[in-house]
């Protein structure tokens, strides 16, 4: 049975089960399943509903009638954005619809906050895994621009209990108490994912200067990071980095900006090696780059593997500069570009190293084959 038909077949099934309700229908073109997928949709596209969500609760469901958790995200103080998770096989299509009633509670599965109370840390995290970038009052340590990475083995969240028994009860986030650890060492460097400015030299910057955490939720959560003054051999620029995680995803959105001298510079997004005794993966067709090495303890014992990568389309070979892996591009400030970045853990989803090979080649594949969305209105709408 080809695409087309089971597409058809999906709208039919939905209108003739769902009568005068918008259907959403979901189209995997990729000959793999789309697992955990976040999905989302303009609530400017369901005409007959956009101007009553702020005044109506609704279910959204599939066509065999079970629930499945959305969140909306707003624009001005109104909702305007439909997000929800799918998992569709191969080659096939997937069709929703809303309905009028109250929708259960959606289990969190992101999270990100400002932590004033540990030096301004900003903390991250989604169900696969934490992170956190540093701020001002981390100065005097000299930290880097780049991203701390926190192994879990729990779709829980995990970061205020890691802060408050580490804060108030002395109990060490870099020890496994079974649910994860921070095992991963930053320092001055990009860390698991970080981005800076390339010459013959990665430009590392310094802590964040201004941060704002646009929302968080339960399906996804997004916050913007402000670097002033960032330097690159004797000139200034201005960066700004918005981060987006979603719930299931292997890997953060990253958008990022710099503002200064009109000039093309090159940027690198990469992985710093550590002591180098990881092992490497390149994918000879997408644009990204990761990296298994041993995880241990704040006591010195084993922790399984520690994985990293990025993704960067466009970017060109991967590169090895000043103890980091990284893709680069040519970019120009005032541009906008996107790049991806994530972690994992053996204890958690990802076995062995090539398991998390695959699955980052995977994500990146997806990128290239974006899921179709589209929306049909209801009869007589």
């Amino acid at each position: 049975m080809n695409k087309v038909l089971l597409y058809s077949l999906g709208a039919a099934l939905l209108t003739a089960c769902a009568p005068n309700r918008p259907a959403i229908t979901v189209e995997n073109p990729s000959d793999f399943p789309r697992e955990s997928e976040t999905v989302e949709v303009a609530l400017s596209a369901l005409s007959a509903l956009s101007a009553d969500f702020g005044n109506a609760l609704y279910v959204l469901k599939d066509v065999k009638g079970r629930e499945v958790p959305y969140q909306l995200l707003y624009e001005n103080g109104l909702a305007a954005t439909l997000v929800f998770p799918v998992d569709i096989p191969a080659g096939t299509t997937a069709a929703y619809y809303l309905e009028k009633g109250v929708p259960s509670e959606v289990k969190p599965r992101t999270y990100a906050r400002y932590v004033p109370e540990r030096k301004d840390d900003l903390a991250w995290e989604n169900d696969l895994a934490a992170y956190r970038m540093y701020g001002p009052a981390l100065a005097a340590e000299n930290p880097g621009n780049g991203v701390d990475l926190w192994l879990k083995c729990t779709d829980e969240p995990v970061v205020d209990k890691f802060y408050y028994d580490e804060l108030c009860n002395g109990l060490s986030y870099h020890v496994d108490r079974g649910l994860g650890l921070d095992c991963y060492s930053v320092g001055h460097t990009l860390g698991a994912g970080g981005i800076s400015p390339y010459t013959s030299r990665l430009w590392v910057g310094g802590h964040y200067t201004a941060q704002h955490v646009a929302f968080t939720g339960p399906l996804r959560s997004e916050f913007t990071l402000t670097y002033d003054s960032v330097q690159v051999d004797g000139k200034t620029y201005r960066q700004s980095l918005t981060i987006t995680v979603s719930a299931g995803s292997l890997f953060n959105k990253v958008l990022v900006t710099y503002e200064g001298e009109d000039a093309p510079i090159r940027l690198a997004a990469g992985i710093f090696l550590h002591n180098g005794e990881g092992t490497e993966f390149i994918s000879e067709k997408y644009p990204v780059i990761a990296y298994a090495e041993q995880a241990v303890s704040e006591a010195g014992l084993p922790a399984g593997r520690c994985y990293t990568a990025v993704c960067m389309p466009g970017g060109s070979n991967p590169e090895h500069v000043d103890k980091h892996f990284v893709l680069t591009t040519a970019y120009k400030p005032g541009d906008t570009l996107t790049y991806y970045f994530g972690g994992g853990w053996s204890k958690w989803k990802f076995p062995t190293d090539n398991d998390w090979f695959r699955a980052v080649e995977r994500f990146a594949r997806a990128i290239e084959e974006p899921l179709r969305v589209t929306v049909q209105q209801a009869p007589g709408r």
